[in-house]
């Protein structure tokens, strides 16, 4: 007999509310499958996002979680942080391992251990998974962590420091 999982909710609907604006991206369409590209064992390459300025935002942090991973946490494929206020886009491959940010941005490890983009990699078999980017408008110039930061502990500022949040999300299966 195999028991299915439920399907976790939006993880950002758990959040206190916070406005959105428009993210967008040619690589990624909203809500459907991932290209190759964005997948682990096939490109692995962070997609190109481009979002509305936020009035007020100081600093743009960017992240990629996926909540239906198989633990209780999900698992953060991306955590980019400290874009400068006046940067409204990423191109292809920007969360490449040493690839040249702009500013004083730089990414912290994901779950997988690398301080880089993870593409899609859900267990053979298993369930669809959703991929949440998501571009969160920061009120500070600096989120006020390192490279060492843990995605929760990111995510825990973030709780604190959040004007807007942008979100697309994208879908895949092995």
């Amino acid at each position: 007999m195999v028991l299915e999982r439920p399907v976790t909710p939006n993880p950002y609907d758990l959040l206190a509310p916070v406005p959105s604006f428009a993210v967008s991206s040619a690589d990624v369409t909203d809500g459907a499958p991932l290209k190759d590209d964005q997948v682990a064992d096939a490109g692995n390459t962070s997609p190109q996002l481009t979002w509305e300025a936020v009035e007020g935002a100081q600093s743009y942090t960017v992240t990629c979680f996926d909540p239906d991973a198989p633990t209780p946490s999900g698992f953060w494929h991306w955590v980019l942080v400290d874009l400068p206020a006046d940067v409204t886009s990423l191109d292809t491959g920007a969360g490449a391992e040493g690839a040249s940010l702009p500013g004083a941005a730089f990414t912290c490890r994901n779950d997988g251990g690398t301080k880089a983009f993870m593409g899609a990699a859900p267990p053979e078999g298993d369930q669809v998974h959703r991929y949440f980017f998501v571009v969160h408008a920061v009120t500070e110039p600096t989120l006020g962590v390192d490279s060492d930061a843990s995605p929760a502990v990111v995510s825990f500022n973030l709780a604190f420091k959040t004007a807007a949040r942008a979100i697309l999300h994208g879908t895949y299966q092995h």
